[in-house]
């Protein structure tokens, strides 16, 4: 089965379109690891995709903020991500708020693998460097796990000895492969479709083929412009467009 898995697409219609043209005949089903919404300026149409086409989701923090599951959240946010979880609460149609809030918490078991947004012990915990994955496969229940939140593509290995850095895509190339070790453990993150976060502005994604096992991470440019100006047009802060062009 080759799974096309996505997170943190934060309500980036064009980013997500750019994906799904890239990745179409590629793969047999898509997943995704949370964020569907926030900051950007099309919640719906993002929503709407999801709710067709992904067999199993995670909730992301923002998609417990931005409709109203975890109120609390919104004391964490920074202004401006504040400022976009109210608007995307009052953006959103009721079947689509309907179907983010009541999105499952991760780990989600798949085939041998699992699917978290943040860290397998914490939804909300970030996972950014090899003492805090370290932490983190202590609390897997597979060797394989897909995890997001922290918009950086890459991730992590355990190989018995020591946790190794996944190196990210260069920018000069579109996509790397890595096969999984069986005697090795793994947290995969596929980077942030709508908003990187590693100085990388281009959208990213993975293919896992489990046949194979063999993941593909994917780098691609897409309209940034038209995404910026379309949170420009909805009134969201100009910060959350600025950094769309540098990926930070």
């Amino acid at each position: 089965m080759r799974y096309l898995i996505l997170s943190d697409l934060h309500a980036n219609w064009h980013a997500l379109e750019a994906v799904l043209q890239d990745a179409a005949g590629h793969y047999d089903q898509a997943l995704c690891l949370g964020d569907l919404v926030g900051y950007g300026g099309d919640p719906n149409e993002v929503v709407e995709w999801v709710r067709a086409n992904c067999a199993t989701v995670v909730r992301g923090n923002h998609d417990k903020a931005s409709t109203g599951v975890d109120e609390e959240e919104l004391e964490w946010f920074n202004p401006v991500a504040r400022q976009a979880a109210l608007w995307t609460f009052a953006a959103l149609r009721p079947e689509n708020a309907a179907y983010v809030s009541g999105l499952p918490q991760g780990p989600i078991a798949v085939n041998g693998f699992q699917l978290v947004h943040g860290s397998p012990f914490d939804e909300d915990e970030y996972v950014l460097n090899p003492e805090e994955a370290g932490q983190a496969f202590g609390y897997m229940e597979s060797r394989l796990a897909f995890f997001g939140h922290t918009h950086v593509q890459g991730g992590f290995i355990w190989n018995h000895s020591r946790v190794e850095v996944i190196p990210r895509t260069p920018l000069r190339i579109g996509s790397q492969e890595m096969t999984i070790d069986p005697e090795c453990a793994y947290m995969v993150n596929p980077g942030s479709v709508g908003q990187p976060r590693d100085g990388d502005p281009r959208a990213a994604y993975i293919v896992y083929d489990s046949e194979t096992a063999v993941v593909t991470f994917h780098r691609l440019t897409y309209n940034v412009a038209r995404a910026q100006e379309r949170i420009r047009q909805v009134g969201l802060p100009d910060i959350l467009a600025d950094r769309l062009s540098v990926g930070r």
